[in-house]
């Protein structure tokens, strides 16, 4: 009888053993999984509108989502340029317990010293002042000529080269960060397209745009590829999917947007909310389905991350050296300045289809600079370069 008392009570002791070795690993798993993620909304409506009303805007949007988001992107500048205002709406975020960016525009614009005012939010709000946004789409300005493109047709000469269009754009653009890094934690700015050279210039975090119908797995692949290189952070701003209203992708579509941003190892995603449709809605173009999908959200984020999956990057694709091109179509342009060559074509349609095809949101994109890339590829279970085919 004290035989089989003992083998019984042995028996229960390594079930209990093992019961608590798999509790453990289970744990640590769980523990290893979660990262620190922020998502949330910008606040970019309000630009026409009065600073009382602006401040009541931020205040409803953040009410609306405090519960479900840990990040807001002050992205309505006309807000700014009234710096008790400023500090109203940003004590308000911050009393909210939020993270919270603040999109600022040129220093000769302000009656007030706004690097101060920076340097002032760091005491005042410590780690929850996350940065500025500085110098919005520098990329896709260039790209598209647009009013802030950093190098223009007026500065072309017969013999100039992809490399003196980079140097002279990475150099230009460099200056603002550089500047404002002096004063602010971080500095962020969002983009559609050089992500590659809006690291090189030192931006802290680009919010790479998924916009329209382009490819959700060439950005990431431009905007991860890029934050990897330069060893920076990466994010995602989900914009208009259309551009007329309901300008918004559905509330579904956001959930996986989100959960794409997140699976793939994105640090930052917010949703856009710009313009105001319809005239009375108080979140912009944020619907009811938006903060449904926020919510959604942010409740898996904290109850079942492993429902996200992995999009951990397999491969890489190299492009050559200072190539500024779009990848919007086969005939996007080459920093704006130059037609689609020769290359344009293949690389396009690897980046866009043949990638995507084969590897999902699982590949990344660099640039053909060894010194920087080198140490990288290791990462890689595949490497292709341009002049190569993917089988």
């Amino acid at each position: 009888m004290n035989r089989k008392l003992a083998t019984l009570a042995g028996t229960v002791l390594i079930a209990l053993i093992v019961l608590s070795l798999f509790l453990a690993l289970n744990s640590f798993n769980n523990q290893t999984q979660s990262r620190q993620f922020y998502v949330g909304v910008e606040y970019a409506y309000g630009n026409n509108q009065t600073v009382p009303v602006q401040v009541s805007q931020v205040e409803a949007l953040v009410d609306k989502v405090k519960d479900y988001t840990n990040l807001f992107v002050m992205g309505s500048v006309g807000l700014t340029f009234d710096e008790s205002a400023l500090t109203a709406a940003c004590d308000y975020i911050f009393d909210a317990k939020l993270n919270f960016i603040v999109l600022f525009t040129g220093l000769n614009m302000y009656s007030y010293n706004i690097t101060e005012w920076m340097v002032d939010a760091k005491a005042r709000y410590g780690n929850s002042f996350l940065g500025i946004d500085r110098y919005d789409e520098p990329g896709g300005n260039q790209l598209d000529n647009g009013a802030y493109q950093l190098f223009n047709s007026t500065m072309l000469q017969r013999n100039t080269t992809y490399a003196d269009v980079e140097e002279n754009f990475t150099d230009t653009l460099g200056f603002f960060s550089n500047y404002y890094l002096e004063f602010t934690p971080k500095v962020f700015t969002s983009d559609y397209g050089l992500n590659w050279f809006d690291y090189k210039a030192n931006y802290s975090a680009i919010f790479a745009e998924f916009v329209g119908n382009e490819s959700k797995q060439r950005i990431i692949a431009l905007d991860r590829g890029a934050a990897a290189a330069f060893n920076k952070d990466w994010a995602v701003v989900v914009n208009w999917k259309y551009d007329q209203h309901p300008y918004l992708e559905s509330g579904n579509e956001l959930y996986a947007d989100l959960s794409l941003a997140y699976s793939s190892g994105a640090k930052y995603a917010v949703v856009f909310s710009f313009p105001t449709y319809p005239d009375n809605n108080q979140y912009g173009i944020l619907q009811d389905e938006h903060f449904e999908a926020l919510q959604k959200f942010w409740n898996t984020l904290h109850s079942n991350l492993a429902s996200f999956g992995s999009n951990k990057p397999e491969a890489v694709y190299i492009v050559p050296k200072d190539y500024g091109f779009g990848f919007r179509s086969p005939n996007d342009t080459n920093w704006g300045m130059f037609p689609a060559d020769a290359l344009s074509q293949k690389i396009f349609e690897d980046t866009n289809n043949t990638l995507p095809a084969k590897y999902g949101s699982r590949f990344d994109i660099l640039y053909d600079e060894p010194e920087i890339i080198g140490p990288l590829l290791k990462n890689y279970t595949a490497v292709f370069y341009w002049n190569q085919t993917i089988p």
